[in-house]
């Protein structure tokens, strides 16, 4: 067996004293692959419907992709738990 120096222990605890987040996995996704994710399905929508003369079809599918946005917009955002007191504001009574 070997001996650890005293000195790699040190840098152990200052190693495991550190804050763990997902910032910057957060940050990546939502620069880098939440846009590249967006850019694909656009054209596999454009091109699934619109060489067929489907219209009316590729609009369907591009409103429910607005709506799927809109949802991760309000996940990103965080602007979910506002829009959610407000709406059980409308249904509760705060005297």
């Amino acid at each position: 067996m070997t001996a650890v120096p005293l000195d790699s222990l040190a840098q152990l605890d200052v190693l495991a004293q550190a804050d763990l987040n997902t910032v910057g996995l957060r940050g990546w996704i939502i620069n880098n692959l939440l846009p590249l994710l967006l850019l694909t399905v656009a054209l596999l929508l454009l091109w699934l419907g619109g060489g067929k003369g489907d219209n009316a079809g590729v609009m369907r599918r591009v409103g429910g992709v607005f709506v799927a946005l809109a949802i991760v917009g309000l996940a990103v955002s965080g602007a979910g738990v506002d829009i959610g007191t407000f709406i059980a504001g409308l249904f509760s009574s705060s005297g």
